[in-house]
């Protein structure tokens, strides 16, 4: 039996994440989740590839909005309201894609300076932009937020065990950033699951996350190391990409929680479109 084991959001782009009992579902992936990202003096979109010390702010989901602190230095926290508060809107950078996304306010864009020794500025998503998912992989036009490219990313526990078996000092899940972690089956299981069902709400794993830098970041001290990429290098390398999860769309609206099992409607080989 498949069961969702681990749920995760990450409300401000690659910045720490969350770990929910239960996620609800909005138009654009779990609710909240990368619906706030950092930017640079030119609107491109700020990531841990460029800033490993992004990996340190940890943010907190609070009813007044995101309590964000600073894990190594105490006493530094920003609350960052669930609305933005300054007006209209600006176009940024998200890879090859443009959108519009409002300014939080000065404060958050100070803040943050100070933290990361860099100049930026944090942006939030409004419901008006729609950033669409690639078409060459879209069933329905759906739309993702700040994402690097859709709404969901899945891993089973066996492809990590698996992964750490071959590693001299296993890795935890945090290292590869998934929304949905599942236990029961084999390593890699995810790459045959073309349609699957959570209480009752039906997903489609559409294509294998590429993975990068990112996941030799250390996500409680910010250090770098050359593991996982050079392992999984060996043996999870297709068309020059090193693949470990799948990217998930979704039909439907409702919640999963830790505990739904997961029913498999449709087998076959998710495969990669080469560039």
């Amino acid at each position: 039996m498949l069961t969702v084991s681990e749920l995760y959001i990450y409300p401000i782009k690659s910045l720490g994440g969350i770990a929910l009992n239960s996620a609800r579902l909005t138009d654009r992936g779990f609710e909240h989740d990368r619906r706030w990202m950092l930017v640079d003096d030119n609107n491109q979109f700020i990531t841990q590839r460029e800033v490993t010390a992004m990996a340190l702010l940890k943010p907190q989901l609070t009813e007044q909005g995101l309590l964000i602190r600073n894990s190594q230095v105490a006493g530094e926290e920003l609350l960052v309201p669930f609305e933005p508060t300054v007006p209209g809107t600006t176009m940024v950078d998200v890879w090859s894609n443009r959108c519009r996304a409002q300014q939080v306010s000065e404060d958050a864009d100070a803040w943050f300076s100070k933290q990361l020794g860099i100049s930026c500025k944090l942006m939030y998503m409004p419901h008006t932009t729609n950033r669409f998912v690639d078409g060459r992989y879209a069933h329905n036009k759906e739309i993702t937020s700040f994402s690097d490219g859709f709404p969901l990313l899945m891993i089973g526990q066996a492809s990590l065990d698996d992964l750490n078996n071959r590693l001299t000092t296993p890795l935890p899940m945090n290292r590869f950033r998934p929304n949905v972690v599942f236990t029961g089956g084999t390593a890699f299981l995810e790459d045959t699951m073309k349609q699957f069902e959570i209480n009752g709400i039906t997903f489609f794993c559409v294509k294998p996350c590429a993975r990068c830098v990112m996941t030799t970041i250390d996500q409680q001290s910010g250090a770098k190391a050359k593991e996982p990429l050079t392992t999984l290098s060996t043996y999870r390398k297709k068309n020059n990409k090193i693949l470990f999860g799948q990217n998930v769309l979704f039909k439907g609206r409702g919640e999963i929680t830790v505990g739904n099992t997961i029913t498999i409607q449709e087998k076959g080989t998710v495969e990669l479109i080469p560039d």
